[in-house]
């Protein structure tokens, strides 16, 4: 490499191998990678959905998206790794979405009925991204059952799941929709 510029590829991930913050490597179907593979899906899709947002609602998801690298990072690294200093996710980001949580409810109406994923563009993109953290969160249960993690990482991943329910009907609200209501045969 000449003048400090960094190639994207490296080359040593190509055994179906990868390196754990710290160092140790293990198979990319890891249940490890699979968590924190599945919580930067998560990321994208927040990115994707920010895009079609409104600014009040851009920020917030600018907000989380910072928060789910802390979270990839904390997950790719094992509590017992001493190699590197990792910042993770603590309770004052579980609390942070709970607060959001109970403002933004209190500013809808309340639940009556099954909603369905849909409204505004922005509602059915949070859908998808709610979907996403669910299956993060199983993904993170699952390595919990092989290895010690952080606790704190599922509680977030649980939070978030149904902060991003609310701010799908946030959205509709928003943009003066109604969410989908589910109507039974």
């Amino acid at each position: 490499m000449s003048r400090g510029i960094v190639k994207i590829y490296t080359k040593t991930g190509d055994q179906g191998k990868t390196a754990l913050f710290g160092g140790r490597r293990v198979g990319k179907d890891n249940a490890r990678i699979e968590a924190y593979g599945t919580v930067d899906e998560l990321n994208a899709h927040l990115g994707f959905a920010q895009v079609a947002a409104r600014p009040e609602l851009s920020t917030i998801l600018d907000r989380i998206q910072h928060e789910l690298f802390i979270l990839g990072a904390d997950l790719a690294t094992p509590l017992d790794n001493r190699n590197v200093e990792v910042t993770r996710i603590e309770q004052r980001h579980i609390e942070g979405i709970e607060q959001q949580i109970d403002s933004i409810e209190a500013e809808l109406s309340p639940i009556k009925y099954f909603i369905l994923p849909g409204g505004c563009e922005t509602a059915a993109r949070l859908h998808i991204c709610r979907t996403v953290a669910r299956r993060a969160e199983r993904l993170i249960v699952h390595l919990s059952t092989m290895e010690e993690i952080n606790e704190s990482d599922l509680h977030y991943i649980n939070r978030l799941s149904d902060f991003l329910f609310v701010l799908s009907r946030y959205a509709n609200h928003i943009e003066g929709r109604e969410d989908v209501r589910w109507q039974q045969e």
